[in-house]
């Protein structure tokens, strides 16, 4: 059913341990209590955070429909609560792994999958030893009539592709994140400024705490197209609704009303990519 307003949970929790699941099940029935279509988690959920170091375990991947990914479908269905999740998954055609976030709907069908395209490699973050880049772009995707972009933690630091996405008619972003405390005002910077420029709501929800090898935690947060900060948080459940009106206000005011010079950027690029190759 299209909806002018989709109310959206941030979970600031992970799902890793023995009951996790059962948990991830619960909370989700508490995000719909409170009104959520969708509700977003932090990145990689039901993993522990591998890439505090540096060799990657076989148990940390799955192939499509492995039993993280069932756990978070199962979620989604037995709940009625559209969810944005992730896995790292075993590609079955080249064994390579991808980080890659799964937007389940409220029957438990995953209706679109994006592979993280910006890998850090750097003390606790050690992601190009896990898995590798995406090669596809995400597109928008419609959650009951309230088109979404995705993009994952690292990724919001290459603006682009958010701009990229509210031009193609996205009204949110959302972007799981796995980050420490001590980078949240350039992490907050950020975020904001990807609202203001795309026209679009920012979702970002953060792991919840540290863990072993990495200090990750601080706050998630929502940003509406405007700029304004509408929730930041550490509570694991946050419910903010998202109003498709205010992104249309802010398209008409400043700077949402500048024109989008496709063709000049895409040139640009296309020089880059040729300085890239000499």
């Amino acid at each position: 059913m299209a909806s002018d307003t989709l109310k959206t949970a941030l979970i600031t929790e992970t799902f890793f341990d023995e009951e996790g699941p059962a948990r991830l099940t619960r909370r989700l029935k508490e995000a719909r209590a409170q009104g959520a279509g969708l509700a977003v988690l932090p990145e990689l959920p039901l993993n522990s955070w591998a890439p505090a170091e540096r060799i990657p375990r076989e148990s940390d991947a799955e192939p499509p429909g492995g039993a993280r990914e069932e756990a978070q479908t199962r979620a989604a269905r037995d709940s009625g609560v559209w969810l944005l999740g992730g896995i790292i998954v075993r590609d079955p055609h080249t064994d390579r792994r991808h980080n890659e976030a799964i937007l389940v709907d409220s029957s438990g069908q995953i209706v679109h999958r994006y592979r993280k395209l910006h890998l850090p490699q750097e003390e606790g973050f050690w992601e190009a030893d896990h898995y590798d880049p995406g090669e596809t772009l995400p597109r928008p995707v419609d959650v009951e009539g309230f088109p979404v972009g995705i993009q994952l933690c690292s990724d919001m630091n290459r603006p682009q592709v958010c701009h990229l996405l509210g031009a193609m008619g996205a009204l949110a972003i959302l972007a799981p994140r796995a980050t420490p405390g001590e980078t949240w005002a350039r992490w907050r910077l950020v975020l904001r400024a990807n609202a203001v420029t795309s026209g679009c709501y920012v979702i970002s929800v953060n792991r919840p705490g540290p863990e072993p090898g990495v200090s990750l935690g601080g706050a998630s947060l929502a940003v509406g197209p405007d700029g304004e900060v509408l929730a930041e948080s550490v509570d694991t459940l946050v419910v903010v609704p998202l109003e498709k009106g205010r992104v249309l206000q802010a398209r008409q005011d400043y700077p949402g009303y500048l024109a989008i010079r496709s063709r000049l950027y895409s040139e640009g690029w296309r020089r880059v990519s040729e300085d890239e190759r000499d």
